[in-house]
């Protein structure tokens, strides 16, 4: 009688585990309608194990990210290493780059009155310096949200929303160490005329000093981290809301990610697009003598041209955010459930 017991406990729960590989947007996975995990006792591996009910459990196997059927089960999904953070960051952000690198020459065009390219070339034109510096810049910044991620939760459960968002800020900001200072060589390449950014560099350290390099970097602190937030907090946090409280995003998770990149992308791109256009201001006058810094350029900006000014081409950089926010949280999300059913996969 007992060894039939344990027998089907067991089938139970193998049948739950593989319920929850449905459900890859939590941090735990329920294999019923509960919402309220079970508290887990951790044998020695880091397995939860929990008691079966009306089951004598001295003699029942434990069985690894599984229970009862009639208590739930709860399983963990994959975290990514700090080198798979930033494989997944590096590729996302140039995929991103190259998908959307049409809507970027639009951009550039509209805003400096140049003509739309006439062909399919011209609207690819530059896309490897477009994407060579954004690697880097979005893997440190999926790299840098996953390792404070880990310090906060400890590993062993997901953060909260709060928690996400806080997280994605505190990551774009530190990306800001890169991210400024490569704004500002490329806006002075521009505007110098010189072929390299090594060239551009020099230039700047041997006219304005080293520390001119880093000018605007307050600047880029804030627009990095309410972006960074926008894709790697609110974008998620809002496709798991549609997901969990819409049955039409139930049976689409596509147009939930869609509509949650599209939030995410459209109120970061609203929030930032000012302090952009600030920082772009202080970062071509690098003497000071127009725009001491970012505060007054926001001032000068809007008494010139009022809230249209601050916002030029800032309908070119919404579109441009919610499909990277689409392509990026895509990528990190087919890594991580990737990675959950592997590690699924090694033990059974």
């Amino acid at each position: 009688q007992n060894a039939r017991h344990q027998a089907s406990a067991v089938k139970h729960a193998r049948r739950a585990r593989h319920t929850s590989l449905s459900r890859p947007n939590t941090s735990w996975y329920p294999a019923t309608r509960s919402q309220t995990p079970p508290s887990p006792h951790l044998n020695r591996l880091g397995h939860a194990k929990f008691r079966m009910a009306n089951v004598r459990t001295s003699n029942v196997p434990s069985v690894p990210f599984a229970a009862s059927a009639l208590e739930g089960v709860y399983r963990k999904r994959a975290t990514l290493s700090d080198t798979e953070n930033l494989a997944v960051g590096a590729f996302g952000g140039v995929l991103e780059t190259c998908i959307q690198m049409p809507l970027i020459t639009f951009k550039i065009c509209v805003q400096s009155g140049k003509p739309l390219p006439q062909t399919i070339g011209g609207w690819y034109r530059g896309v490897f310096a477009a994407a060579a510096p954004l690697a880097p810049i979005t893997a440190c910044q999926v790299a840098v949200n996953g390792a404070i991620e880990r310090a906060v939760t400890g590993g062993d459960r997901g953060p909260s929303d709060l928690e996400r968002i806080g997280i994605a800020m505190c990551a774009g900001g530190i990306s800001s160490v890169l991210y400024s200072p490569v704004d500002l060589v490329v806006i002075q390449q521009q505007k110098l005329g010189l072929n390299s950014p090594f060239a551009t560099v020099s230039a700047v350290t041997s006219t304005h000093g080293q520390a001119a390099i880093m000018r605007g970097f307050s600047a880029c602190v804030v627009r990095e981290a309410i972006y960074t937030a926008g894709y790697l907090g609110l974008a998620p946090i809002a496709k798991e809301y549609l997901v969990a409280n819409h049955d039409h995003f139930k049976k689409n998770e596509l147009h939930a990610s869609i509509v949650g990149s599209c939030v995410g992308g459209t109120v970061a791109a609203v929030l930032t697009h000012p302090v952009d256009t600030a920082k772009t201001c202080v970062q071509s006058d690098l003497a000071g003598t127009t725009y001491p810094n970012a505060r007054t350029a926001l001032g000068k900006v809007y008494a010139k041209g009022g809230i249209k000014a601050l916002y030029g081409g800032g309908m070119a950089r919404t579109a441009r955010l919610c499909g990277a926010f689409f392509v990026i949280n895509n990528v990190r999300e087919y890594a991580i459930n990737w990675k959950t059913e592997m590690d699924a996969a090694q033990l059974d």
